[in-house]
């Protein structure tokens, strides 16, 4: 079995030894458990174990962590608080701001895997959990295959891979025939190589918002607004007061009850953008959140919206060369298509066959519920609480599941 040599992260791709103790493995077989995904979901996973005595290596694909907030656009920024946004044993620093950038986001996590000591190998692609084969002498419930022709032997894994892991563009009639520029708002950075440039966005959630402003004010014209569904837009504060604290307020209450309530309260804080294109939904807030739509958080969506920099207009429908034509019959001839269409989290090849995703590909369990006895999965869900909030609790969670699971293995074991 090809070695595999974790390291301590100082930052992971130029570690060096630790200077405290390692802590013991499980105690069934001596592995550690492994976190598949060196992001926030990962880091915090890792750190809540080691904080109650267990070991953890982290396996990340890419050469450092937090490798997707590094591909994120220069103007992105949480929408949740700094105080909320907090991953286990670790504040993010007060000089960040309220609203943390992607710049500091990166430093953070990078601070977070030194401070706490994790144990990270980075480079190390995990393409498939398997059970171990009839007979085999490794004594786990888990064989993880990897880049390289490792085989590594678990007896609990953490997949948290990223709710945003792979980009979707989806397979409109001529699309391959476009004769613009189409791409992904993964790989948008910036404004600067579209100004004085026709650019549609495709897309309403809070990226394509973000990334539509961006373009307005960084000089791109026109610059138009595909919506297929109307979104909820809520203020990102009011009166100092940010949405993730009601969101956190309102998440266990009945879906009915938070709809109603929104349906009172949003209107006096968010300006009625029907005569500009861009109408109120007729579904709740409360009910898109339970169908994974996030309400957008403004950001500057409402102004560049009233004084028509980004102007919404009809779902795209097909391309045709140099035209993209809408539904509502309309024809564009944009020079650039940036299409905000959201990620699938593929995990098909990784845990498919395993019988524990869903029919949307998604985790029908996550959390300190096991998909199956000592395979978890973390950051598969979307909430109105804020996911790096609930990627700390889920750590935590998990940590306590695999914590009393070894404890009660080494009391089998007379340890």
């Amino acid at each position: 079995m090809p070695d595999i040599t974790p390291t301590t992260a100082t930052p992971p791709t130029t570690a060096t030894p630790p200077t405290t103790p390692t802590p013991p493995t499980t105690a069934a077989t001596g592995t550690p458990v492994y976190v598949i995904g060196g992001g926030p979901g990962g880091l915090a996973m890792a750190a809540a174990l080691r904080e109650r005595g267990l070991r953890s290596v982290v396996l990340e694909k890419s050469g450092a962590v937090g490798a997707s907030w590094r591909g994120h656009y220069d103007r992105l920024e949480l929408h949740t608080t700094r105080k909320l946004s907090a991953l286990p044993g670790l504040a993010i620093p007060r000089g960040y701001g309220r609203w943390i950038g992607r710049d500091d986001m990166v430093r953070y996590l990078e601070d977070y895997a030194e401070h706490h000591r994790l144990e990270i190998v980075t480079g190390v692609e995990v393409t498939r959990i398997e059970r171990p084969a009839e007979g085999a002498e490794t004594g786990t419930r888990w064989l993880l295959r990897a880049t390289g022709g490792r085989e590594l032997a678990a007896d609990a894994v953490v997949v948290a891979t990223g709710f945003n892991h792979t980009p979707y563009v989806p397979d409109w009639p001529g699309r391959d025939t476009f004769r613009g520029e189409l791409l992904h708002a993964a790989h948008y950075r910036n404004a600067r190589p579209y100004s004085g440039r026709d650019v549609l966005v495709v897309g309403t959630g809070n990226t394509g918002a973000d990334i539509a402003v961006d373009l307005a004010e960084g000089g791109a014209s026109p610059v138009r607004l595909a919506v297929r569904t109307a979104p909820h837009i809520v203020r990102r504060t009011v009166l100092g007061w940010p949405a993730q604290r009601t969101g956190i307020l309102v998440r266990r209450l009945p879906r009915r009850a938070v709809d109603r309530a929104a349906r009172r309260m949003v209107p006096m804080t968010v300006p009625d953008l029907g005569a500009y294109g861009l109408p109120r939904p007729d579904s709740g807030l409360s009910s898109r959140v339970t169908e994974g739509a996030i309400p957008v958080l403004d950001a500057g969506l409402i102004k560049a919206v009233r004084k028509r920099k980004v102007q919404p207009v009809a779902a795209v429908a097909s391309f045709d060369h140099d035209k993209v034509v809408l539904t509502d019959g309309t024809v564009l001839t944009p020079d650039a298509v940036v299409a905000a269409t959201g990620y699938r989290r593929g995990l098909e090849e990784l845990a498919g066959h395993l019988d524990v995703l869903d029919e949307r590909g998604l985790p029908r369990t996550h959390g300190r519920r096991p998909a199956t006895p000592g395979l978890h999965f973390t950051g598969y869900t979307n909430p109105i609480s804020g996911m790096l909030r609930e990627l700390a609790l889920d750590a935590r969670r998990i940590a306590d599941a695999l914590d009393r699971e070894d404890r009660r293995r080494r009391r089998g074991r007379g340890h």
